[in-house]
């Protein structure tokens, strides 16, 4: 019995944490490119990030680009907006 509510809330547990995970959204319309001055690199092994949409309350917020010490070995590629029967969806950056 004490092996089946332990189980129980373990399971209970897992399910929970899954609540927490981050689901992006689509919208009808693709927000307007943001324009911004870059600003100069601290340093020359820096790669610069360009900003990003992030999906909060029912919509794309803008992050702004910042500088970030390159990955040997890796490039960073920006993201990008793709259009779907659903709408449009913002495609995260990342290192590759």
């Amino acid at each position: 019995m004490t092996k089946q509510i332990l189980l129980a809330i373990a399971i209970a547990g897992s399910l929970m944490g899954l609540t927490g995970c981050a689901v992006d959204g689509y919208v009808e319309t693709q927000p307007a490119d943001v324009i911004y001055t870059r600003p100069i690199a601290p340093g020359p092994d820096y790669v610069w990030i360009e900003g990003d949409w992030y999906w909060s309350g029912g919509a794309y917020n803008w992050h702004p680009g910042y500088w970030r010490r390159g990955r040997p070995g890796r490039v960073w590629l920006g993201g990008t907006w793709s259009h779907t029967p659903r709408g449009y969806h913002w495609n995260r950056g990342h290192w590759q």
